[in-house]
């Protein structure tokens, strides 16, 4: 009798048997990507019940002010921690790959910029909160919170094109070339937002669900290039 050796191939764990153990890696890139629905649920509601608030005239970062404006600044805090938390899962995922060190960096800057958010409330302004006069004056935190806020989503921008390298490395060139569109989607709506805060809101809110829905789909990916030997 004669034994046949075969080379060991990889054998895939099925990512709906509820026998494969997660790592942790996987699930801090859940809560990362949990960040940006609960921020921009916690901000629609906010906006469609707070008294003088509108759309079309003033930010979500305004919410942090007035009465229920602790609200809004939890807010801040907690996707700021679930940003971070996320970052640290995406830089297990994609260690000792195309874009693991810069990408989760950028990542975990965006997430400590709604850490300077909550610190450094916004400017009232546009009739926001309820008796605040139409024009803005800039003061010292209103001004940390819009460079703050800059400065993370042109983070968030750098990070989508960093992250794309993973995605087309792995095949997923649809993705990647997305990723790499993302950042003008996030751009042109900042650049638009002297014409309308609504615009800003908008590119404001793609970059976070952009970000959501790109975690998910590295921590998938290379959850799936996980081996195990098999011998046969």
């Amino acid at each position: 009798m004669t034994e046949m050796l075969t080379t060991p191939r990889r054998v895939l764990p099925d990512a709906s048997d509820a026998s494969v153990p997660r790592p942790a890696g996987t699930w801090a890139v859940a809560a990362g990507a949990a960040a940006g629905p609960l921020f921009l649920a916690v901000g629609l509601a906010g906006g469609f019940t707070r008294e003088g608030f509108d759309f079309t005239r003033n930010a979500i970062s305004q919410l942090a002010l007035g009465e229920a404006g602790w609200i809004q600044t939890v807010s801040f805090l907690l996707t700021g921690a679930l940003l971070v938390t996320g970052a640290t899962g995406l830089r297990r995922a994609l260690r000792g790959g195309p874009g693991g060190t810069w990408g989760p960096a950028l990542v975990g800057v965006f997430g400590v910029s709604f850490w300077v958010a909550a610190a450094f409330p916004a400017d009232a302004g546009a009739g926001f909160p309820a008796g605040a006069p139409e024009a803005t004056v800039m003061s010292g935190h209103g001004a940390v919170h819009m460079f703050g806020g800059m400065a993370g989503y042109l983070a968030l921008c750098a990070a989508f094109l960093v992250l794309a390298r993973p995605l087309a490395a792995r095949g997923l060139r649809g993705w990647a070339v997305a990723s790499r569109v993302a950042p003008v989607a996030v751009l042109a709506g900042f650049m638009a937002s002297a014409a309308s805060v609504l615009a800003f809101t908008t590119g404001a809110g793609l970059g976070l669900l952009w970000l959501s829905t790109l975690a998910l789909r590295l921590t998938r990916s290379a959850g799936a290039a996980v081996p195990a030997v098999e011998m046969r």
